[in-house]
């Protein structure tokens, strides 16, 4: 039985062991996503949390310059920095975690990180995975709702013009109705001269009767 025995070993050595994980977690803060079998990808998503945590428990004072920190302040840094590089032995990876990655991550407790399955590896077939880190929210954001503007924009946009082609369709209606009433009101009025002429020209034709 494997009481109280923490980790996989992988066929290796504890320092190759070691080694291995501190550089796959350094991998991984630095691009942050890595691709590797399944085993090594659960157990670097273990050590990388760990120290994400590390980071991030700091809180506030990541956001301080360093001039401006308080001698406790800065033992808190000391600390968390030192326990990070017990597990990550790459000075750039540890800066771009304190950095960049930890403050990302203020408002989430726990869960940094996902893993994706891949395809078999071509060979051994040994199953593979995608480990990388959550992405931010807050700049995520910005992007989704960008779309939706334009989209509403558009929307408005062809309301617009829907409604301008009706009033364009309602007055090119408008003025076929004056026109047509203006023609029937100059038939109506061809038609009552015509019929005054006639009216006219009767009484005449009996006085002219009469006279004879």
């Amino acid at each position: 039985m494997r009481h109280r025995k923490a980790g996989v070993h992988l066929s290796r050595t504890s320092a190759h062991r070691q080694a291995l994980f501190s550089n796959l977690v350094a991998a991984l803060f630095t691009n942050e996503r890595i691709r590797t079998t399944d085993a090594k990808a659960k157990e670097t998503r273990r050590l990388a949390e760990r120290t994400i945590t590390w980071a991030r428990r700091l809180g506030d004072v990541l956001g301080k310059k360093p001039e401006r920190r308080t001698t406790e302040e800065s033992a808190r840094v000391v600390h968390a920095v030192r326990m990070a590089r017990r597990v990550v032995r790459d000075r750039h990876a540890v800066v771009k975690l304190f950095d960049e990655i930890a403050p990302r991550f203020m408002g989430r407790h726990g869960g940094y990180t996902r893993i994706v399955k891949l395809d078999q590896r071509p060979g051994d077939a040994a199953s593979m995975s995608l480990l990388e880190l959550i992405p931010d929210e807050s700049a995520a954001a910005p992007a989704e709702t960008a779309p939706a503007k334009g989209k509403g924009g558009a929307k408005s946009d062809t309301g617009k013009s829907g409604g301008t082609g009706a009033e364009k369709a309602s007055a090119k209606g408008g003025t076929k109705a004056k026109a047509s009433g203006k023609s029937a009101d100059k038939g109506a009025a061809q038609s009552g001269k015509e019929a005054g002429k006639e009216t006219a020209k009767k009484p005449r034709a009996s006085k002219a009767k009469s006279d004879e």
